[in-house]
């Protein structure tokens, strides 16, 4: 019996809260469920939120009750396909490190988790502060090492 030509192990799918980030996790879990691999959703916080939170002009516990409401949307998804499922919170930017983005983020995690496979969300630039993987989805593709499907 020959090698299958891909093997996937973990899915890492990062998330904003936008429907589109929904749509990716539908993906991630699909191709969870065909290589019998687990999905990490990992939601991302955009510079707005981050830079709310550490002036305190954004209530962190509201900003996580919000993303707690998106995770069990994801859960559910990730339920109807059967797959596991684990979850993380990332900070997108940080005020102190200039090489901290989205992107970065992102493939840190995904070699933290030992990611074999990424699912991206690329989504129109709308302006809203929630929505930040659209400026990651360029740098994810251009930089991963593992297979990315963008969405």
């Amino acid at each position: 019996m020959t090698e299958p030509p891909l093997t996937v192990d973990t899915v890492l799918v990062p998330v904003d809260g936008s429907d589109e980030s929904a749509d990716a996790v539908e993906y991630a879990a699909a191709v969870a469920e065909k290589y019998g691999a687990s999905v990490h959703a990992m939601y991302v916080l955009g510079e707005e939120l981050v830079r709310g939170i550490e002036t305190g002009t954004v209530d962190e516990d509201e900003v996580l009750s919000e993303t707690e409401a998106f995770m069990d949307r994801v859960r559910d998804i990730a339920a109807v396909r059967d797959v596991a499922l684990s979850t993380s919170n990332a900070y997108g930017f940080s005020t102190t490190r200039k090489t901290q983005h989205p992107g970065s983020a992102i493939l840190d995690t995904a070699e933290d988790i030992d990611a074999d496979f990424l699912v991206i969300p690329r989504e129109p630039l709308s302006g809203e502060p929630g929505e930040v993987l659209e400026k990651a989805a360029e740098y994810v593709l251009l930089y991963a090492s593992q297979p990315v499907l963008s969405v």
